[in-house]
This record gives structure tokens, C-alpha cells and sequence, in this order.
């Protein structure tokens, strides 16, 4: 007897027993007067029943010719619709929803139920500015670029050093050196301090200045033979690197500067960076990556490198140590190697390489996410944003038409300016804003701190 049958005969039996209602004991209502085997039909689901009791055996019965992932697309998807239960019968109905007694809004923002969903981060597809750099020489083992603490920009147009202040957006010329005077420029860095700039110069020397007074204080000879293309501060000591294959650490402060040589590239050096626990990674053109330890630059060690890292299969210009794991290195290979590759600085294991499809000129890490920006040639001369450590692209940025040479990041880390050798500098918001600094958390007082200790 189906559902409709059954409605109607109870009608017909309450009209026939109406005027005997005062002879018989009172009955509860039909409402109340549940079924002996389904206690509440009200609460039961007669769609969901139906479904279970047919099309759902059918589909537990080709559960043995079902692929695993489609199994767990389907029970998401029973999830989802709330069709993953496994009882048909209810005998009582379900619990009321709770009401929270202090509402959402009024909850303070440290409480766990109040968690806000991190979202995904807008990152404009365009540079926010762009600046003209004539004459910008289109050499892949230079570093022309840097960006100081005091936020003012640096970057040398053949034999010009020039200043752009980003705080107001002013230009201004630095120095001139022209050839027959050493030029041109063949790298610049800034020292932490945000005032003093070193220059190296294509004659194997590197001059130290003041840009506050727009003065040179010192010249920087006799370690070199050639030009000298990549530089790297630890305080106040400046490493050099150059085409002869050194690496030299020089103390700004002493008139015999010259404190300490490496020796291990036996070509060009084109990238140097020192981390915060004081190691040095260098990558040259002969394709080698060396890691360097302070604690063994003594002339008497057999050999003075911590490791040399020979995975890359072109000349090793970018290298990025991670802010937020110190013995992470990344570093970029050439055109003949166009991979990225991260290294345990304190094993030299190579812990992963992802191969970009062209040239690596620059590494970039955020300093407020787990990001990596890297810089390339042809074909498409973009800039790339990767997410770390699962290297999924997150971004392609492009508008230069040449390879991207150099990249330097803002004080803050949010903006990034890029030069390329089509002759233009450009400013991206790539990096974002970063969140506002979380609170330090209150010292917890030790027990009984006011009371005098005997020992």
C-alpha cells in the first residue's frame, strides 16, 4: 500500500469512528501514533531510501571495476551531497542547530573560531613603472644593478653610475669613469649601511663611495688582473669576484685590504652572496657553484671551499640564499643549463632542479612568503614567480623585450626592478605588501620570580 492509499483509508476511518469518540478510551493522534518499525516518518528521507535500496546497490556492486581515483571522486562527491549515509531508518529526528550565545562579530580577533581564510594574493600582470636605461651593456656575467637600504637605486649605464631615490623619484649622476680611466662599469653593490656603494670597474679595480657627499673615499688595487664583474658586502668586508677566476675578501676600513683569496673558479666569477651565517656561494663561468665557510680560509687548509657543486651544465650567475631556511641556496644556470636548483649548504646535497626552458639571470626570494622570483632570456624574457617548494608557477611577468639581466629588490621587499638588456628599467608589485608584524607575545613570568634564591 503506497503512501497516498494508506493517507486516505486513516481519513475514512476517523469519520466512521467520529460519533463513538466519547464510547472508546482516547487514542493519541495520528500525528502520535507512529509506525511499530518507522518510528518518525516525518524525519526520514523517502528520495534517499529509494535510491539507497536500488540505484545504490547497483553502484557497490561495480565497486570492483572502479579505478582508485574515481572511488575517491565519487565519495567526495557523495560528501558534498551529503549522500555518504548509511542508515534509511530514523527514529527520532535530528538535534537542533546550537546558537552560538556571543555572536561571531563580537568574538576578539585571537579567537581560534575567528580565523580568517588566507586568500590568494592579486599579482598585477604589469610593472608599475617604467624608466629608460641607455646604453645598458647586454653582458650576461656584469651586475649593474642593486637597490640599497636607504632606498635609492643604483645602475650603471656603460660608464655612468646613476642614482634613482624612490622615496621621491628623483635621478641623479653618481660618477662618470671612462674607458681610458678604467670604465666602463662592470658591477655595483650596495654596502648594508645604505650610503656607501662599491663599484667595480673593467681595469680589475673598485672604488668605494660616499653618495651622501657625492664623494669617492678609495680605490680597491692590486688583487685583480681583470675586470672585476660581481661583488658581495659581509659588513665591512667586501668580497670581489673577477674574470681571472678570484674571489677576494677585502676590509674596507685597513689600508691593506686584502685579507683573504679564494681559489678554486678557473674562469669568470659572476655571482657572489654571502649568507646570514656567514657563508659564501660563488657561481662562474665555468659552471661550477662553490660554498665557502669563513672557518676554513686559512692558506694552510688543503683545500679552502666547503663544497664544490658541479650539478649545473652552464656558467652559474644567480644565486639566492632562502630568508626563511638558512642553509637553503638557490642558484640558476645559462643557456646551455636553464635550471633552477636548491642545495643543503651544509651537506651540498642538491635537494631538487626544475628546468626552466631558457636562460636564469636572476634570483629573487619573497621575504614575506614562500616565493622564488627568477629572471630569463630568450624566448620569452619574463619573469617568472614561483611558489617553493612545490615549484608551481604562480605568475609569468612580461614586457621586456631582451633578456632580463638584472634584478634587485626594494628595502622592504615588496617591488622588484628589473633590467634588460632592450634598454628599459621596470618596477613590479610582485611580492605584495607584506602583513602587519604579529605582536611579540608577553614573556611568561617564572613562578615565584620576586623571591630571593638562595642559589
Amino acid at each position: 500500500m503506497d503512501e497516498g492509499s494508506m493517507g486516505s483509508s486513516h481519513k475514512r476511518r476517523a469519520l466512521w469512528l467520529g460519533p463513538l469518540q466519547e464510547q472508546v478510551p482516547k487514542r493519541k493522534s495520528n500525528r502520535e501514533n507512529l509506525d511499530r518499525f518507522i518510528p518518525n516518518r516525518a524525519a526520514m528521507d523517502f528520495d534517499y531510501a529509494h535510491y539507497m535500496l536500488t540505484d545504490g546497490r547497483k553502484g557497490k556492486e561495480n565497486m570492483a571495476v572502479i579505478s582508485p581515483s574515481r572511488e575517491a571522486y565519487q565519495k567526495k562527491l557523495a560528501e558534498a551531497f551529503n549522500m555518504n549515509r548509511t542508515r534509511i531508518l530514523v527514529f527520532k529526528n535530528k538535534p537542533s542547530t546550537p546558537i552560538d550565545p556571543i555572536p561571531q562579530e563580537f568574538l576578539s580577533p585571537s579567537s581560534p573560531q575567528t580565523t580568517p581564510v588566507k586568500h590568494r594574493r592579486h599579482i598585477p600582470q604589469s610593472c608599475e613603472r617604467t624608466l629608460d636605461a641607455p646604453d645598458i651593456l647586454d653582458d650576461f656575467y656584469l651586475n649593474l644593478l642593486d637597490w640599497g637600504s636607504s632606498n635609492v637605486l643604483a645602475i650603471a649605464l656603460r660608464s655612468t653610475v646613476y642614482l634613482w631615490d624612490a622615496t621621491n623619484g628623483s635621478t641623479s649622476e653618481l660618477v662618470t669613469i671612462d674607458d681610458d680611466d678604467g670604465g666602463p662599469v662592470t658591477s655595483v653593490s650596495w654596502a648594508p649601511d645604505g650610503r656607501h656603494i662599491a663599484i667595480g670597474l673593467n681595469n680589475s679595480h673598485v672604488q668605494i663611495w660616499d653618495y651622501t657627499v657625492n664623494r669617492q673615499l678609495r680605490t680597491l688595487s692590486g688583487g685583480h688582473r681583470q675586470r672585476v664583474g660581481s661583488l658581495a658586502w659581509n659588513n665591512h668586508i667586501l668580497t670581489t669576484g673577477g674574470m681571472d677566476g678570484k674571489v677576494i675578501n677585502n676590509d674596507v676600513r685597513v689600508r691593506s685590504h686584502i685579507i683573504e683569496t679564494y681559489r678554486g673558479h678557473h674562469l669568470e666569477v659572476c655571482g657572489l652572496k654571502w649568507s646570514a651565517s656567514f657563508q659564501l656561494a660563488s657561481g662562474g663561468n665555468d659552471n661550477l657553484l662553490y660554498i665557502w665557510d669563513k672557518a676554513m680560509t686559512s692558506s694552510s687548509a688543503p683545500r679552502q671551499w666547503l663544497h664544490r657543486l658541479e650539478g649545473h651544465t652552464a656558467a652559474v650567475k644567480a644565486l639566492a640564499w632562502c630568508p626563511f631556511q638558512g642553509n637553503l641556496l638557490a642558484s640558476g644556470g645559462g643557456g646551455g643549463d636553464q635550471c633552477i636548483k636548491f642545495w643543503n649548504a651544509h651537506t651540498g646535497a642538491c635537494l631538487n632542479s626544475i628546468n626552466t626552458g631558457s636562460q636564469v639571470c636572476s634570483l629573487l626570494w619573497n621575504k614575506n612568503e614562500r616565493e622564488l622570483l627568477s629572471s630569463h632570456g630568450f624566448t620569452q624574457n619574463q619573469l617568472t614567480l614561483w611558489k617553493y617548494p612545490s615549484m608551481v608557477k604562480m605568475a609569468e611577468l612580461t614586457g621586456h623585450t631582451s633578456r632580463v639581466l638584472f634584478m634587485t629588490q626594494s628595502p622592504d621587499g615588496c617591488t622588484v626592478a628589473s633590467a634588460a638588456a632592450d634598454e628599459t628599467l621596470r618596477f613590479w608589485n610582485v611580492f605584495g605588501t607584506p602583513e602587519a608584524a604579529k605582536p611579540a607575545p608577553k614573556a611568561k613570568l617564572e613562578p615565584f620570580a620576586h623571591v630571593s634564591r638562595i642559589r
